[in-house]
């Protein structure tokens, strides 16, 4: 037993006095629950998505009842024809024309729709005509696959790439390879490698299984899919290497990958849309790498959309590649 109590004091000890991992397990999860409560506070979410195009203001008030309903949510939007084509995926469960000429627009599969129409005509939509579009349905689970296959992606290529490396910096062995000729640019770059192979066979036999099974919503090219997956792992690689480039404690290096990882996986678009969320939080999430992973996958898969369509979110995946990964080089330590 005294053995038993020297050792667990002794580990006591050494997590108290790394005051870096002590403060970041006290701070993380206040972070969080802090970034819970901005994200998903407020009243009662709505339940149904309207574009609007034009002024409610200029509505007479016979007509204002509808916009007037409870647990709707109303988007303004501007452009009719990608307006429309939200409509089709289901973005969104009915659009309104309130200017000249009053339409509105539903898809005819969809179930919010048909009760969306149905309070229009209630309220007090007799004098909007009825425009039907078609679309595809796209399961929910077509819809959540581009995001739980990149959201794995994610932690394969930050903790494998950082985790490790911080693990190799504390145990000695980069101080060894510091006395070779291998400068660090070399030793990042064949890590980069080494991580991009394993997760890009990993991720194709876990799409192909699956699919197997599921037989996925594909529309678009599987060798653009195949490079959009390429420069996303190069650019979450890239920022592991980043995180890992200086850090010398196991404990401090999971934490900030954490800081990274949970607001990917709540701001990327993973598991919900962010269409009519806070334009503050659409933004921020634009500068998250798992954004551009996950909305130029799905746009391939469920919209068939073609190299220049996802060319903006290649663009920004490689701008980014290169930033973390010259910096990275340019602050590397080996011991």
């Amino acid at each position: 037993m005294k053995k038993f109590l020297a050792v667990m004091h002794a580990r006591n000890m050494e997590f108290i006095r790394d005051r870096s991992s002590l403060g970041w397990n006290v701070l993380f999860p206040l972070l969080l629950v802090l970034g819970f409560a901005v994200v998903f506070s407020g009243e009662q979410k709505p339940l149904y998505k309207v574009g609007v195009l034009g002024d409610l203001a200029r509505l007479d008030a016979r007509d204002i009842g509808f916009f007037q309903t409870r647990y709707l949510q109303f988007i303004p939007v501007t452009d009719l024809d990608k307006a429309v084509d939200k409509v089709e995926h289901f973005q969104l469960d009915m659009l309104v024309d309130v200017r000249e000429g009053k339409r509105y627009w539903v898809n005819g599969s969809s179930p919010g729709g048909y009760l969306l129409e149905r309070i229009l005509a209630g309220g007090s939509g007799s004098g909007f005509q009825r425009v039907e579009v078609q679309g595809r349905k796209i399961r929910y689970v077509d819809w959540v696959v581009p995001g739980v296959l990149a959201m794995n992606m994610m932690f394969s290529c930050l903790f494998g790439v950082g985790y490790v490396i911080v693990r190799y910096r504390k145990n000695g062995f980069l101080k060894r390879l510091k006395a070779t000729p291998l400068n660090p640019f070399e030793f990042l770059l064949a890590q980069m490698t080494s991580r991009l192979i394993l997760i890009e066979v990993i991720t194709v036999a876990v799409y192909a299984g699956c699919n197997y099974f599921i037989q996925f919503e594909m529309r678009g090219s599987y060798a653009n899919l195949f490079l959009l997956s390429l420069l996303g792992a190069v650019c979450l690689i890239s920022l592991g290497l980043l995180v890992s480039a200086r850090l010398s404690s196991e404990e401090l290096a999971g934490g900030i990958l954490n800081l990274f990882t949970w607001p990917m996986m709540l701001l990327s678009g993973v598991w919900f849309s962010l269409e009519g969320t806070n334009p503050v939080i659409q933004r921020i999430a634009q500068f998250l790498p798992l954004t551009h992973i996950v909305d130029g996958a799905r746009a391939i898969m469920t919209e068939g959309a073609g190299l220049a369509e996802i060319a903006p979110h290649l663009v920004v995946l490689s701008l980014m590649s290169a930033v973390f990964l010259g910096v990275g080089s340019l602050i590397f330590r080996w011991e």
